[in-house]
């Protein structure tokens, strides 16, 4: 089954934004070391693809973290599987994974996310850029979760959750697998993919669901071989970044989508997007920009933005704007160091839905 095909209508993003000053310096350190939403890495390190988005809010492919590999930079472009992008009425411009999913097992999609992380091989190394898709797909034995991402390194670096490794061909590239997928981490991969580098691929059962082992490696390993380059499968957030400071860029976002009756961090469900604008010298972002569904706790009302009221807030240096009911019902947080007029600026830019 092709995943544009599976995940058509599921389309849009999360972030949650710390409401307070504790709450942000702790998504601050998060970030730092590059966590993220719902997964815990099996590797210390951050993967290899950097995604620039432009004003529009559309993504070009800048660069491969390969030795000797480089990638001309491509226009967001429409993937013939998924539901046309709405430009017409909206004027969001549709964002653009590095790499494809050729192949999913039928089910039902209850969460995804579709993203470009931020990263490094260490805190204080420049930052790298990887593309991600997690998901969970509910089929006839149980309920699969589903991570494929990227990493920089080789084969190597591999490391598993629930035992050691075993050679593997995946479309018949070099690759080692775990070789206990009943244990706690189930089915592992890494292999060696089309664009040079390093891919992998985890498939679990989800808390309170039993699939059978050998299911999540034929899963695993099917999903492994239909990874594709270059990207051409489209996200479609729910607004777009317009203005961008001098000297930095919109580079990574993360586009994800939950059944509104699926509970997730901070009470919230349901679409959420949200991007992040820095330099590429430092993995530390400039600012956050994301939907949110948790109210500002604090905070003076602000000029509006776009016709929406704000709320602005300075935390001890870290500066929090709020525009409110601006996507759908749900606030825009912009949350940084920049000052309050920069941030008001890139308020000024976001392309908002009708």
């Amino acid at each position: 089954m092709n995943v544009e095909t599976l995940l058509q209508d599921v389309f849009t993003d999360h972030e949650h934004l710390a409401p307070d000053a504790d709450e942000v310096m702790a998504a601050t350190q998060q970030r730092i070391a590059r966590g993220k939403p719902g997964l815990a890495r099996p590797m210390g390190v951050a993967a290899t693809v950097a995604v620039v988005v432009a004003a529009a809010g559309g993504a070009v492919l800048l660069s491969r973290h390969s030795a000797g590999h480089t990638t001309q930079p491509q226009p967001a472009t429409h993937h013939s599987n998924l539901p046309p992008a709405d430009q017409g009425t909206s004027g969001i411009a549709p964002l653009t994974m590095p790499y494809d999913l050729g192949w999913l097992p039928d089910g039902s999609v209850s969460y995804i996310a579709r993203r470009i992380n931020v990263g490094g091989l260490s805190d204080s190394s420049p930052p790298l850029f990887d593309g991600e898709y997690m998901l969970t797909d509910t089929v006839a034995s149980g309920t699969l979760m589903i991570d494929v991402q990227q990493f920089p390194g080789d084969l190597s670096d591999a490391a598993f959750k629930s035992g050691p490794g075993a050679s593997v061909m995946i479309a018949g590239r070099d690759g080692i697998e775990s070789s206990n997928s009943a244990g706690p981490g189930g089915y592992e991969v890494y292999f060696e993919d089309a664009a040079g580098g390093l891919m992998y691929v985890n498939v679990a059962a989800d808390i309170g669901s039993t699939v059978p082992a050998a299911q999540l490696t034929d899963v695993g390993r099917r999903v492994a071989a239909n990874v594709g380059f270059p990207g051409t499968a489209e996200v479609q957030p729910s607004f777009g970044v317009g203005y961008v400071p001098d000297g930095l860029r919109v580079r990574a976002f993360d586009v994800e989508s939950a059944d509104p009756d699926l509970p997730v961090a901070n009470g919230s469900s349901g679409p959420m997007t949200s991007y992040d604008i820095g330099t590429a010298a430092t993995q530390l972002n400039a600012v956050n920009v994301g939907t949110t569904t948790v109210p500002p706790q604090s905070g003076t009302p602000g000029r509006d933005v776009q016709g929406h009221a704000t709320r602005y807030s300075d935390e001890n240096g870290w500066h929090l704007l709020y525009v409110l009911d601006a996507v759908h019902g749900q606030d825009v947080v912009l949350s940084g160091n920049l000052s309050q007029d920069e941030l008001y600026k890139i308020a000024d830019g976001l392309v908002l839905p009708n």
